[in-house]
């Protein structure tokens, strides 16, 4: 196993229990506080609340949870790299990411709001798929 391979083990061991995988959803909105005040000290505390996310909590102990199994198929997904609906889905969820990411940079509330959530409800679709692909492929 190489060590990048590792590296991606021991951080998925983590982020695989439910509390990890949720807190992290839930704090999707936090992504656009640094874009909507321009401060930096913003960023930097939301990119260190998302960095350490993944690792602070601890590994699970079974893999029945689903947000656990999302996790888990995310990382079979992730190593596999399969040309599938989770690809596009990924890639609509980013663009629609950084149109709330702008809105909110540009004061727009309405839309940087309509698209944070829209974001979320995608994110909960990409984990539905990876559900499926690790209870497919594991």
């Amino acid at each position: 196993m190489s060590a990048i391979a590792r590296v991606r083990r021991a951080i998925f061991a983590r982020h695989a229990n439910p509390w990890s995988a949720w807190t992290r959803w839930a704090s999707t909105p936090l992504v656009l506080v640094p874009a909507w005040t321009r401060r930096r000290s913003h960023a930097v505390l939301v990119g260190a609340w998302l960095a350490m996310n993944p690792v602070i909590f601890p590994k699970v102990s079974d893999e029945r949870n689903w947000a656990t199994r999302a996790m888990l198929g995310e990382e079979l997904w992730i190593t596999r790299r399969p040309k599938d609906a989770a690809t596009v889905l990924t890639i609509v969820t980013s663009v629609v990411a950084v149109v709330a990411i702008v809105a909110a940079h540009r004061h727009r509330l309405g839309l940087a709001a309509v698209a944070t959530a829209a974001q979320m409800a995608l994110t909960l679709v990409y984990w539905e798929q990876m559900v499926r692909y690790f209870d497919l492929h594991r």
